[in-house]
This record gives structure tokens, C-alpha cells and sequence, in this order.
């Protein structure tokens, strides 16, 4: 071939002579094939997303689903004048998930679409704020939690709200009903239990605390609303824990935010905020928009988004419906208490959670019986990595955090055989450390973190109760 014409193979091209560009804007352009080479193989060097464990967020989608979502990556869900269909979906989908939630009324239930879970916790932190205001409150707004995710610390940090969270104290892992009084005062704009802890994949109690909340508000007229987390729990309880109270059943929870992209098998970016009644969400946080072609409401912290999201939100709840979602979540549970009973019986782990639907998410979660087992979690952790499982090692919140603990979430997409390799390579790891044990066991910092939450760099200021 002549040197004046070029090699029609890639790896001879032009593109591909040189490093990608890496810091200043580039200057001249690439072929379009040459560009996605070069993407896709430095895309390699990420872990493969079905094998972390770490993550809640759904890492398997059907063919019909990304067919649905190509089709419609360039529909911006905030315009609902020139995409009615697509915002009929968003409304289809908040009249599903309220009517799962056991709304009042789910016909007229207000509710809305976000990015994520985050966005949508802090929504529903924003409205308890807004109606503590409207009910003439003063002073420092502050909410109670236990353990939390990220998200509230920032909620708490970015909007002005005190943050008072509950202490882990004796044999607890979850704040129960009995911590409550000793946080709450006139300024408490709501109290958060998470449906589905991150940290242990722990339920609390939910209906515990909403009595306890009936009781101080018998004895001191304060009437203070329950604003549930349901960022893992909300697309599991329904269907493989229907006895368990926990949702707008209890008059006293106003707003329940929850991920679609975890539990509710939507791909990432879709999560849903919404109200037990109308009334629940104050008009202050709702604008209206008419320069998109005609006049419409959000009240979003974002404003464009895709639709992409929200439209195979709604294709899983039609594909699906109670009977595909009670048995694929079915299914999940008893992934993970297979994952359970295998690690249980390698004798050197406590489990915390064990994938029960009735105390808790689709994880499992355990402590290291033996500190002289030859080595530490972050040890197995890191361990894991070598054969691509990424599997969350990280100590307890306030006042455990000289424990450590280990976490496995387990979505759709991991089957019983999947769960057997893993179980056959954590047996190996340990075979491996016990026989080369470290001069010195890894630390948190050594061992990196694999969570958004767990391992976030925003400090946490965990509240003492008043005296």
C-alpha cells in the first residue's frame, strides 16, 4: 500500500499516535471511530459493574429497556408542552407509586420524578422546612435521623437545618422509637427513619417511631411528621413485606422518597418524591415555567434532565406489575440469604443482616468474630478486588466506629451460581491471607471505599440528647 494512503485499520490511525488528550481543550478533531476507541479502551480499566457489590444502584437492564432509553435520550422531561406523553408517563408512575404506598388518595397525591434518591430526600426536607416555617416556627430548624446517608448531611449543611442524629448505643445499629424524645423539640421539622439503612441494610422502625411521636405529642402538643427514606426499602416491602408498616398507612409520614434506580430496577438517574396528601407539599417550593412553549409546574433542584429514566421507570411497572415485582425481588431475597448461609458457615463471620425481607433491604452484612483471625476485613476487601468483587469494608457510625463491617448488596442480575463463585473466592482469600498474613493489617485509608456514602468526606456531627 502506498505511504500516501492511509491504513483503514484503527490502531494505524492518525487518532490513535499519540496519548488522548487529557487536560487543555484539543485542537483538531478525531474520526468519530477513533474517539470511541479510545473511550471505550480506557472504559476497560473501570470495574465491572455487575461484581460490585458495594453499589445499590441497579447494573442490569433488559434489551427492551435500552432500547427505550436510546430512543428517548433527547427528551427533556422539564418540557411538558413540547413532550406531553413523556410527562404523562412521570404522572402515570407517581399515581403507581402512591397507590404501592397506600396514599389517601393516590389519584391526587402530588409527587415528582428526580435525578436520584438525594434529590428527592432533600425535597421532602425542603417541604417539612417550608410547612415548620408556615406554622410560624423560629430559631434553627433541625430534623432527627439515625445512621444516615450522605445526602442528609448535605440537606442539613446546604439548606440550614440542624442535624441531630442518634448515637448507635449497646447492641443497637438502627435509632429506635425510645431515642426519639430526648431529640425532638419545637424547632424538629421532622424526624427521618431510613427504610433500609445503608450502612447494615437495617430497617427501623417506622411505625415504632411514629407511636412514639403520638405519645410526646399526648404529653406536649407537639405534633412533629415523619419524612421516610425509602431509598432501597420503598420497591421491596411492598411486594416481599406487605405486613410491614411503614408507609403512608401511618397518618403521620407526610413524604417518602426512594431511588428507582436501585430497587425499582430503573437504569441510574431515576428516583421519586412524593406526599401523603396535597396539603403535604407547600405551594412555596412550586414554580411555573412558561418559556418552554407553554405553562408548566416543577418543583425540582434540577431543571433539565433526561426522560429517558422515567420512561422505563414506567416500562418496568407495566412489564412487571405486584405479581413480575413480588417474584424478581423474591428472587433477590433469596440470593442473598444464600450469600447468608455460605458465609455464615465458613465459620468466621457474625452476620448483622441476613437478607430477612421482614428486617431488612437485599444486602447482607456481617462482623469478624475472630480479630486474630489473621486478617481484617479491609484485608478480605482488598483481597476480593484481585478477582473483581468490590465489596464494602467501613466502620460504624457514632459511637461504634472502633467496629468494622462488611456489606454485600445484592441486586437483579446476580443469580445463586454468581453468589457460589463469589462464595468459593472469599474462602480463597482467606486460605491466602491466613497463609501470607500481613506484617501489617490494612487500614480504612489503606484500603480505599467503594461507597457514596459509607466513605464521604463530609463530616458527620452526631447530636447528644438534651438533658
Amino acid at each position: 500500500m502506498p505511504d500516501s494512503v492511509e491504513s483503514d485499520d484503527i490502531f494505524a490511525m492518525a487518532g490513535l499516535r499519540h496519548t488522548a488528550p487529557k487536560g487543555d481543550f484539543p485542537a483538531t478533531e478525531m474520526y468519530p471511530t477513533v474517539a470511541y476507541q479510545v473511550v471505550h479502551d480506557e472504559l476497560m480499566l473501570d470495574g465491572v459493574s455487575r461484581m460490585n457489590l458495594a453499589t445499590f444502584c441497579t447494573t442490569w437492564v433488559d434489551d427492551q429497556a435500552r432500547r427505550l432509553m436510546n430512543e428517548s435520550l433527547d427528551k427533556n422531561i422539564v418540557d411538558k408542552d413540547e413532550y406531553p406523553q413523556t410527562a404523562e408517563l412521570e404522572r402515570r408512575c407517581v399515581r403507581m407509586i402512591a397507590d404501592l404506598w397506600h396514599s389517601p388518595d393516590a389519584a391526587t397525591t402530588l409527587g415528582t420524578s428526580t435525578t436520584g434518591s438525594s434529590e428527592a430526600a432533600m425535597l421532602g426536607g425542603l417541604a417539612a422546612k417550608f410547612r415548620w416555617r408556615k406554622r410560624g416556627g423560629k430559631g434553627v430548624p433541625n430534623f432527627v435521623c439515625g445512621p444516615v446517608q450522605v445526602c442528609w448531611e448535605k440537606f442539613a449543611r446546604y439548606f440550614d437545618v440542624e442535624i441531630r442524629q442518634v448515637p448507635l448505643r449497646g447492641d443497637r445499629l438502627t435509632m429506635h422509637p425510645d431515642d426519639i424524645a430526648r431529640y425532638v423539640d419545637e424547632n424538629t421539622i421532622m424526624v427521618v427513619p431510613t427504610f433500609g439503612q445503608t450502612f447494615t441494610g437495617l430497617f427501623e422502625d417506622v411505625a415504632g417511631i411514629s407511636k412514639a411521636l403520638d405519645d410526646i405529642q399526648a404529653k406536649t402538643g407537639l405534633d412533629i411528621p415523619i419524612h421516610v427514606d425509602a431509598a432501597s426499602g420503598g420497591f421491596l416491602a411492598p411486594f416481599c413485606a406487605p405486613e410491614v408498616v411503614w408507609d403512608f398507612r401511618l397518618p403521620r409520614v407526610k413524604s417518602i422518597n426512594a431511588s428507582g434506580h436501585k430497587t425499582g430496577l430503573a437504569p441510574l438517574g431515576a428516583g421519586w418524591a412524593i406526599w401523603r396528601e396535597a396539603a403535604d407539599l407547600p405551594e412555596d417550593l412550586i414554580f411555573d415555567v412558561d418559556y418552554l412553549g407553554g405553562s408548566m409546574a416543577t418543583f425540582n433542584l434540577n431543571f433539565s434532565r433526561p426522560g429517558s429514566q422515567v420512561i422505563t421507570q414506567y416500562y418496568d411497572f407495566i412489564r412487571l406489575g405486584r405479581t413480575g415485582y413480588s417474584r424478581v425481588q423474591e428472587q433477590i431475597y433469596r440470593v442473598s440469604q444464600h450469600l447468608a448461609k455460605g458465609l455464615r458457615e465458613l465459620g468466621h463471620f457474625e452476620m448483622i443482616h441476613d437478607g430477612d425481607p421482614k428486617r431488612g433491604i437485599t444486602a447482607v452484612s456481617w462482623f469478624l468474630k475472630d480479630p486474630d483471625a489473621g486478617f481484617n476485613l479491609y484485608d478480605l476487601s482488598d483481597r476480593l478486588r484481585t478477582r473483581g468483587w468490590l465489596i464494602a469494608a467501613y466502620p460504624l457510625p457514632a459511637d461504634r466506629q472502633d467496629e468494622t463491617i462488611m456489606r454485600a448488596v445484592l441486586r437483579h442480575g446476580f443469580s445463586i451460581d454468581i453468589i457460589d463463585l463469589l462464595l468459593c473466592d472469599v474462602q480463597r482469600s482467606i486460605e491466602q491471607l491466613q497463609r501470607n498474613p500481613r506484617s501489617k493489617p490494612l487500614t480504612k485509608a489503606e484500603a480505599g471505599g467503594f461507597t457514596h456514602n459509607a466513605t464521604a468526606k463530609v463530616p458527620s456531627k452526631t447530636v447528644k440528647a438534651r438533658s
